[in-house]
């Protein structure tokens, strides 16, 4: 049931990265040496949910999942997108084999502990017009399994029709809001190609926070400068504080243009939301980190 879970670090909500292996976090995140099978590992002893992207173009083996959970700690959550040949190749309809091998593999991380909420991302085109497959694909989905769905299309932030059918329907279902924050990315004009290429990609998505279920599902997308994220990982952590104190169980996941920073704009939110829920613990040390401090200093002769 979504909200019922508790993180690894016994934090009221979870917060990850939209990847968990980049080769760049070495020395940091991950220790020096680490390898690519350890990555995940070490990525979970510092994060308590990860966004897995990859599944929106191919869906791994039933072993690679299994892999996935026996690497990561009790209460790990992995958020698995749907496959676009659900969301934009079919565009919801007529989908049953591909739904059947998706929750086949969430069924795996939901028996070993580590399923948090799949999210569907529609196409940027998905109007309103398309509202009866959204009807019929939402209400269709199992209730054993946590969702969230991401809307891009203005109809569904009209404030209006359209988005109250959208959040009424989700609420009947219980399922949450993803959202998805571009702001600060396009707060100033690229610092780098990095930022550069992002904001040719990234939706510029109207600012909402309105609750549709217990879980609610936030992608905020900074700068590859951590301090020039700071008016909206602020306005966040007030927000994500506000629901923790309301009961629920939100998920947060810190993007960066260049992947090397996420993890940075990860621990950067844990301490401003730190302010406002000053029980949450602290971010664990990063093993690269860690590493480096408990790394001997060698003795001289003189």
């Amino acid at each position: 049931m979504a909200g019922v879970h508790r993180n690894p670090h016994r934090n009221p909500y979870y917060l990850g990265c939209p990847v968990w292996a980049c080769e760049h976090w070495r020395g940091g995140l991950f220790t020096a040496k680490a390898t690519r099978r350890e990555w995940l590992e070490q990525y979970a002893t510092v994060f308590s949910t990860v966004e897995v992207n990859s599944t929106f173009y191919a869906l791994p083996d039933r072993a690679t999942v299994q892999r996935w959970a026996d690497s990561t700690p009790n209460g790990f959550r992995f958020a698995l997108k749907l496959p676009r040949n659900v969301s934009h190749e079919k565009r919801l309809q007529n989908v049953v084999g591909e739904m059947r091998a998706f929750l086949s593999l969430l069924d795996i991380l939901r028996q070993a502990d580590r399923s948090g909420p799949a999210f569907l991302q529609l196409p940027p085109d998905f109007s309103a017009r398309e509202w009866p497959a959204l009807e019929r694909f939402v209400m269709a989905l199992p209730k054993e399994f946590e969702f969230a769905v991401e809307v891009r299309h203005l109809d569904w932030f009209d404030r209006g029709e359209w988005e109250n059918r959208l959040n009424d329907l989700l609420a009947e279902s219980g399922i949450d809001r993803c959202y998805l924050d571009s702001r600060a990315l396009y707060s100033k004009p690229p610092g780098d190609e990095h930022e550069r290429i992002s904001q040719t990609r990234k939706p510029k998505s109207p600012f909402r926070t309105e609750l549709t279920g217990q879980s609610p599902l936030v992608r905020i997308v900074g700068r590859n400068n951590p301090d020039e994220v700071l008016p909206w990982w602020e306005e966040w952590a007030e927000v994500v504080a506000g629901w923790i104190a309301q009961g629920l169980t939100p998920y947060v996941f810190t993007h960066a243009p260049d992947d090397t920073f996420a993890p940075e704009l990860g621990r950067r939110f844990h301490q401003l939301l730190r302010q406002h829920v000053p029980e949450l613990a602290t971010m664990p040390d990063w093993p690269g980190k860690r590493e480096r401090k408990e790394r001997p200093v060698q003795k001289t002769l003189f």
